[in-house]
């Protein structure tokens, strides 16, 4: 049996999923024993620390310059001391560019039956992924286990499905046969789809695998190697999913330098190098604007980018005020606002938030925010583990200083102690109430826990702010509470046109924070926070040309 054989169905069910758009996850979100095994936590937990202070030796990538290693754990604030073999940009490339004449002759079937194998291999080390991405970036247990693993695995199997949809919408020949009176004109044709070329995969700190397997699973399906470059930071979680690809692709006799781990350190950093080579054809980034910018102003060059956004949340009506304020209150906590879909901007009409018990006033749904914040980090069962630790001190240094931004201070931010790990670098949400004349200091994106109440007019003046910081600024998620239906359509239509998806009236377990794989596009493409979308088919289709070639039948 092939491996496209064995992973025919799971294949199947994923396209199927593309199209359909309902919930389909192939991968087990939920850490249980009964699906993993009795002793997958502790294992994985096991070989997680065996990395400490050891080389990083699974990679099938030879001709390293040196060993290093910068990583350091958001929960102790100490080293992982794990080191990662170093190359020079050239001898990635060089090796990315020998692989690319292989890797792109195996057929669409073969390269999807090794990419899914890759996934099931993944499977098996999901909780020492889980390890690695709670000690490289501060995400609670829960999350790490989740994002880094069965969702980043939904993600790739997704950008896999989209690929491989792609690659056989057209037939590979066709007999073109046109009539001319007394006699048919016939030409064979041919059609190929052609990889653009050697892809560079650059990684982010917080999500080192969901934001990343998409582009590097996008580029491999398409027959494009792929160097990934992951922060410095944030390093092991990505480097067990290179290294499993790279033992796939040398079991069946392919040259594991399809798909390389390029490590660096903040000192000598190789993004630029790598980026502006001009062997390289493909890049994929998430991060900072600026940088972001730069890359998709390089010539030459296919980039798909996630870069910063503003965030906004429009409240006009409710329902039950009290779940919507518990439901924000869980997303600004979320992992300590460091996601790119975190809610920052809280537009309120000055005449307060409509409910059937009647009006919320401003100062009151601030007050009942506050409280649901509080009384989760207070929560020693749930507090600790929803908020994480803060991954980067300069995060830290930034909450510190929203508390100056001119306005009234709803809270201050505050340290709280997990029980697990005493040391941890945390901090609490800080809210601060900002005039809505302000613009300048609330249409720029304020990474971490920090949340801006805004008092508007009304619901039109949000939500004309709300467009504008998107389509300014950018933004990747909106939350919007109403409960008038006119309202929700204009909400929803001036929100389309800034390329912003929205999360209406959302209570209970789901926050406008998530996004799920086969269902909901993750950035859009249309505003400055990103150019690409996880996943729609130009996500995959501009990583490959096709090219036909006809011959005349005599």
């Amino acid at each position: 049996m092939t491996l496209f054989e064995k992973h025919n169905e799971t294949l199947l069910n994923a396209i199927d999923a593309l199209h359909a758009r309902t919930f389909y996850a192939a991968f087990v979100e939920h850490p249980a024993p009964a699906v993993y095994g009795e002793t997958a936590d502790v294992d994985g937990q096991g070989k997680f620390k065996n990395w400490l202070g050891s080389k990083f030796s699974e990679l099938k990538q030879s001709g390293e310059v040196s060993w290093a290693g910068q990583e350091e754990s958001p929960y102790l604030q100490e080293p992982l001391k794990i080191s990662y073999p170093i190359f020079s940009s050239n001898t990635l490339v060089e090796k990315a560019k020998s692989s690319f004449h292989v890797w792109r002759k195996v057929s669409a079937k073969d390269r999807a039956g090794i990419l899914l194998e890759s996934l099931e291999r993944v499977k098996a080390r999901f909780f020492e992924i889980a390890y690695a991405t709670m000690h490289t970036t501060g995400q609670g247990y829960m999350m790490a286990f989740q994002a880094s693993g069965p969702h980043a695995a939904d993600r790739a199997l997704e950008a896999i499905a989209a690929g491989y949809e792609e690659l056989n919408r057209f037939p590979q020949t066709a007999l073109w046969d046109k009539p001319m009176g007394k006699y048919n004109l016939k030409i064979n044709k041919e059609w190929r789809a052609v990889p653009k070329g050697v892809s560079v995969v650059i990684g982010c700190s917080t999500f080192p695998t969901w934001n990343s397997v998409t582009g590097i699973y996008g580029s491999l399906i398409t027959g494009n190697p792929v160097i990934v470059k992951p922060h410095p930071g944030a390093i092991l979680p990505i480097a067990i999913f290179v290294a499993e690809i790279q033992k796939v692709l040398a079991e069946n006799n392919l040259d594991p330098s399809i798909c390389q781990l390029a490590v660096d350190t903040y000192d000598k950093m190789i993004t630029r190098e790598l980026a502006e080579h001009p062997d390289v054809k493909v890049i994929d980034f998430t991060g900072n604007s600026a940088f972001g910018n730069y890359l998709e102003a390089l010539p030459g060059k296919t980039v798909f980018t996630e870069k910063t956004g503003v965030n906004s949340v429009i409240l006009d009506s409710a329902e039950d005020i009290d779940k919507t304020a518990a439901n924000l209150a869980f997303s600004v906590n979320l992992y300590s606002g460091q996601m790119c879909t975190a809610p920052q901007n809280f537009y309120i009409p000055e005449g307060g938030i409509k409910t059937p018990a009647g009006n919320v006033s401003f100062d009151q749904f601030a007050e009942k925010l506050v409280a649901n914040i509080n009384g989760l980090i207070d929560n020693p069962k749930a507090g600790p583990f929803v908020l994480g630790a803060v991954q980067n001190k300069k995060t830290s240094e930034r909450v510190a200083e929203a508390e100056k931004i001119p306005g009234k201070v709803w809270l201050k931010s505050r340290s709280f102690e997990n029980p697990m790990f005493k040391k941890a670098r945390v901090a609490t949400p800080v809210i601060v109430e900002v005039d809505a004349t302000k613009q300048d200091i609330f249409s720029k994106e304020l990474f971490g826990p920090i949340a801006l109440l805004i008092k508007t007019k009304d619901t039109n003046q949000s939500i004309q702010l709300a467009q504008a910081m998107a389509q300014q600024h950018g933004a990747i998620s909106c939350g919007a509470y109403t409960t008038d239906a006119e309202v929700k359509e204009k909400i929803a239509d001036a929100m389309a046109l800034a390329a912003t998806p929205v999360s209406f009236n959302l209570t209970g377990g789901i926050y406008m924070n998530q996004n799920a794989a086969f269902s909901d596009f993750h950035v859009t493409g249309g505003n400055p926070s990103g150019n690409a979308s996880f996943t729609n088919p130009e996500y995959v289709t501009k990583r490959f040309t096709w090219v036909g070639h006809r011959e005349s039948v005599m």
